[in-house]
């Protein structure tokens, strides 16, 4: 230990253990050093920044002195930011920084983080012996080990735990022998966790509660947890909504000071204000949104100008003008990074005072906005942009199915609290919409046609039906003038070389185009130039409307990368743009309020405003990036759930479905009607055949009779198992209806061969069932809970 650095003339001796009081004449040097020395400690775990000053004695008065030196450490590399914002050791030497992704056997993936080591571009395998207690989706540091796979990929083992992915979890309460006892739901754990004295918190049998793990569970260590809340009963009305926000760890109610400063906002805004602002109270201004819609962010002016050009207006609500950096409201919008969706409820990133009040772009209502006009040539080529913070008062609100109506009446017809102005506003629209999609897709832009499909619940939130959601071309007009409005914010702040976060779509690794090119071969179709945006656009205009549409769509899916919020200029695959980024939601997504207080600040006020270093916005991106994969990964969970308390008394049941994947034990399919999404595994599928898992074909191939069920193919399969607990749901193949390839382009079909895949006989297995629980009721005695006990319970 450095004596120097924890020289008791430095410390106030009387400060409360585990923590340091500075003296007043601290130098800097002293203060870095102090920080290095803290951090390096075996006992030290990751922190946030004000934690770390309370732990150091750091006084008020010198908080900036603080903020400085930590800065200059982390310029040092010997303190590092995690993702979660809090202060990280250097790595320990030899070390590599990586997520933990656990698989059925228990063994783990890591994945390394960017930029990768030379040398290592696939993940390292982690036998489970080797994990410690990391869990799933955990940050940790690895090293490599001597051994390698058989494949000759490298094998490794935990260090240490960086930072978790989370230590709430929501489970199953049960009691034995004088303990209480959690089954968390899912299948990372598999025992039951301890918590303690039975009847915590009020906790009945089979209630569900949500647990804070305080020892995670490893190999010969059983897990330990307190009980921190009951949601109550195992179906009853909410519970599994509370379920999934505390599982995510999604921010649901407000702190009350942030709530009084939304009060406070609502207190202080004056309409009739509009200094500084362009007044574009008297255009004639639209919205257009889906009909239950509670927040509009967006509306639309549209105006042809002598020399036959088009000036378009995008007005969006101005978010920055109530939410300022710093504030509370900010540091909870920044918190939650996106509104979560879910099925039956919706979770604001902003109170409904400013979402749903103050910022909403309501018709009639004066509200402040930020503008962009762009101006586009008669053919649809943008040719000047500026931008203003505005006031506008929306003309009239549309639903979608209220547009295409008008724009395709007859001139003669007459249209009821629909003016002449409107109606060719409405026209004028389309027209100009239509063109840019025209161009966008001549650029090479993307898309596949994948129909939404959308729950329908009772009053108590139970499923009863599901309908398919139109995209007709009124969803086209707003789509094509958002990505318009975002694409001109973009170019304009590349252009002034200002650092900010881009919406990047980073080009699809060589390798997947060419399975894909490989996969549409085997179904007869070509892509020989499977790096052209327009042979991909050939492809999925020639599958669209034939059996192999979905196939076609869910392979093209798997073959990109990601989406991600970051400032590094990567360009947009799918869109075909070099520069794009998110400005049209502010009242929805952290990433926009980011963008608006640039433009407010740059190019309104001419002031020079860098919004953070990069370092600062790669962390930002990433933290919103997380938010918005956390938000759509709840609302699918909640939608599953929802969709297996359906089929829990449908037992027996036969459904239509779509194979959706396929895997050596098995393959997974997607019902038509009810977009539940279960397995059928290789045991069950009829007849005696033996089957070889072919990844290049994403098939299982009978080896003896030939037959291929692969990815896309439509089956008739019965319901078998129902397990809410584990998120599971089984089928078992009746009726299977391959694709055929198209006749004149019908492929040579390849023999599958044992390199790619894996045989596999109809009895090779089958689904795991529930382990049982064992006796004891001590922490070390691992236990698990029996569903047997819980059958009984139902």
């Amino acid at each position: 230990m450095n004596t120097e650095i924890f020289s008791f003339d430095h410390y106030d001796t009387h400060a409360p253990p585990g923590h340091f009081k500075l003296k007043e004449n601290d130098s800097m040097m002293n203060l870095t050093k102090k920080i290095i020395a803290f951090v390096q400690r075996p006992s030290y775990r990751p922190m946030k920044p004000k934690t770390l000053a309370k732990k150091l004695g750091v006084t008020k008065k010198k908080t900036a002195k603080f903020e400085a030196a930590l800065e200059e450490v982390r310029a040092t590399g010997d303190i590092r930011m995690t993702d979660g914002g809090r202060i990280q050791g250097k790595a320990p030497a030899g070390s590599h920084l990586g997520i933990v992704h656990r698989i059925k056997s228990g063994d783990a993936y890591i994945i390394l983080r960017e930029p990768k080591p030379p040398g290592l571009t696939e993940d390292i395998f982690v036998d489970k012996h080797d994990l410690k207690d990391a869990q799933n989706g955990d940050e940790v540091f690895v090293k490599l080990l001597q051994r390698k796979r058989s494949r000759g990929q490298s094998c490794g083992y935990v260090v240490e735990v960086v930072e978790r992915a989370t230590n709430v979890f929501v489970g199953t309460y049960f009691e034995d022998e004088e303990s209480g006892w959690v089954q968390i739901d899912g299948k990372e754990f598999p025992e039951a966790i301890w918590v303690g004295d039975p009847g915590a918190k009020g906790a009945r049998e089979e209630d569900k509660v949500v647990i804070e793990m305080l020892r995670f569970p490893a190999i010969g260590q059983a897990g330990e947890a307190v009980l921190t809340e009951v949601l109550g009963a195992r179906g009853a009305p909410g519970v599994d909504t509370q379920m999934v926000i505390h599982e995510f760890g999604i921010p649901d109610d407000f702190p009350e000071v942030v709530l009084e400063n939304a009060r406070l906002e609502a207190e202080n805004f004056d309409e009739t204000d509009l200094s500084d602002r362009e007044d574009l109270t008297k255009k004639t201004i639209v919205t257009i949104d889906p009909k239950t819609a509670r927040d509009f962010d967006d509306a639309i002016s549209l105006e042809k100008v002598e020399n036959g050009h088009w000036v378009l207006g995008v007005h969006i609500a101005d978010v920055s003008h109530f939410v300022q950096p710093g504030t509370e409201l900010d540091r909870e919008a920044e918190k939650r990074g996106t509104s979560v969706y879910l099925p039956t409820k919706v979770i604001p990133m902003l109170p409904e005072v400013i979402s749903n009040g103050l910022a909403s772009l309501q018709e009639n209502r004066v509200r402040y906005t930020m503008s962009g006009f762009i101006e586009f040539s008669a053919e649809g080529i943008p040719v000047d942009t500026r931008f203003s913070q505005s006031a506008i008062k929306v003309t009239q609100r549309f639903a979608y199915e209220e547009v295409m109506p008008i724009i395709n009446a007859k001139p003669s017809d007459v249209i009821e609290g629909v003016t002449p102005e409107i109606r060719e506003l409405l026209c004028n629209m389309h027209e100009l919409a239509m063109r840019l999609r025209k161009r966008r897709f001549a650029k090479g832009s993307l898309e596949l046609d994948m129909p939404e499909v959308r729950l329908d619940f009772d009053p108590d939130g139970k499923v009863t039906g599901a309908h398919e959601t139109e995209h007709d071309e009124s969803h086209q007009v707003i789509e094509e003038f958002m990505l318009a409005a975002n694409i001109a914010v973009a170019m304009k702040l590349n252009d002034l070389s200002i650092g900010f976060l881009r919406r990047a779509h980073a080009d699809p690794a060589e390798a997947k185009l060419k399975a894909l090119s490989e996969f549409v071969g085997i179904l007869g179709f070509e892509l020989e130039q499977y790096q052209s945006k327009k042979h991909l656009q050939a492809l999925l205009r020639e599958v669209k409307g034939t059996p192999e549409e979905r196939a076609v769509n869910y392979a093209f899916l798997r073959s990109l990368k990601q989406a991600e919020y970051t400032p590094m200029d990567m360009g947009h695959y799918a869109l075909a743009e070099d520069h794009y980024c998110h400005f049209t939601s502010p009242i929805r997504r952290y990433p926009d309020l980011h963008i608006h207080r640039l433009i407010a600040s740059l190019v309104c006020k001419n002031v020079t405003y860098r919004g953070g270093s990069e370092e600062d916005l790669i962390r930002l991106g990433h933290h919103c990036s997380t938010t918005a994969r956390r938000a759509e990964k709840a609302e699918r969970e909640l939608t599953k759930m929802k969709l297996l308390s359906y089929f829990e008394d449908r037992i027996g049941e036969k459904i239509e479905a779509v194979i959706t994947g396929v895997e050596r034990f098995g393959f997974f399919c997607r019902g038509v009607e009810i977009p539940a999404e279960g397995l059928v595994h290789i045991s069950t599928i009829p007849g005696n055949d033996y089957y070889e898992f072919d990844r290049q074909a994403m098939a299982l191939v009978g080896k003896h009779q030939g037959a291929m069920i692969r990815l896309g193919d439509h089956v008739l399969v019965e319901i078998t198992h129902v397990d809410l607990d584990r998120r599971e749901l089984n089928f078992k193949l009746l009726t299977h209806t391959a694709a055929k390839p198209p006749a004149k382009k019908k492929a040579t079909k390849k023999k599958p061969s044992k390199q790619r895949g894996q045989e596999f006989q109809r009895q090779s297995g089958k689904p795991k069932s529930k382990p049982g629980r064992p006796g004891g009721s001590k922490p070390s005695n691992r236990k698990k809970r029996s569903s047997s006990k819980r059958r009984k319970k139902k």
